[in-house]
């Protein structure tokens, strides 16, 4: 596992309190299965996964503009899943 430091990001983004916003979006991004990972994971923890993908340039402050949750898949009838009794 590659140590991430907090320097190493700094280099792609311009200030500590926004490299904290940014770092916040993407591993809520990542936790919740929003949004795949761009690097493969190495038994990482979003939050550790997302300051590696801020540190390597391939997540900037855009991700403040995109949405935390997860899409909603709606099931059709007949299509398999868990069955849910009432």
């Amino acid at each position: 596992m590659a140590r991430v430091t907090v320097e190493d990001c700094l280099e792609n983004v311009e200030n500590r309190f926004k490299l904290v916003m940014i770092s916040t979006q993407r591993a809520r991004q990542l936790a919740r299965g929003s949004r795949d990972a761009l690097l493969p994971w190495e038994n990482d923890k979003p939050t550790v996964m997302a300051l590696r993908e801020i540190a390597a340039g391939l997540v900037d402050k855009s991700v403040l503009d995109e949405p935390i949750e997860a899409p909603v898949r709606i099931r059709h009838e007949g299509e398999p899943g868990i069955a849910i009794e009432e």
